[in-house]
């Protein structure tokens, strides 16, 4: 798992990068507690089993004032580049089956690779219709 941090806040966690290799117990925690959005990472064995559950009603306000937002590559093959705060750029990464991005803050763009690739994207939600966006490139 790579992690990166801000140039300009040194301890300012903006993005991951997971690979199936980097996944090496039963139950691997990607994000922090802290974060908007949540993502556990799960090595399963043939006959695991969950009981059958809902997920009760939180009667505690969540408030959002950031998109956080995760990419899953399902199949193919894309570049992530990721930017820090100020929109100057971080790094690039490749992603191929199995890799996860996740970005908490700072920028990112994407270059897909090859044709029919299969991409989840992932955001805190509810998904508003409003322009969350600024592009700095």
């Amino acid at each position: 798992m790579k992690k990166i941090f801000s140039k300009i806040y040194p301890n300012r966690l903006l993005h991951i990068l997971v690979k199936p290799i980097d996944l090496k117990k039963n139950v691997n925690e990607i994000t922090d507690h802290n974060k908007l959005l949540q993502c556990i990472g799960l090595k399963l064995q043939k006959g695991k089993k969950y009981d059958s559950h809902k997920h009760k009603k939180i009667f505690q306000l969540r408030m959002t004032s950031r998109t956080q937002e995760s990419w899953c590559v399902i199949r193919g093959a894309a570049n992530v580049f990721f930017y820090d705060t100020d929109g100057s750029f971080l790094c690039k990464q490749k992603l191929t089956s199995g890799c996860v991005s996740f970005t908490f803050e700072g920028g990112h763009s994407y270059e897909i690779l090859s044709n029919n690739t299969l991409i989840y994207e992932y955001k805190n939600g509810p998904y508003k219709k409003i322009n969350d966006k600024h592009y700095f490139k």
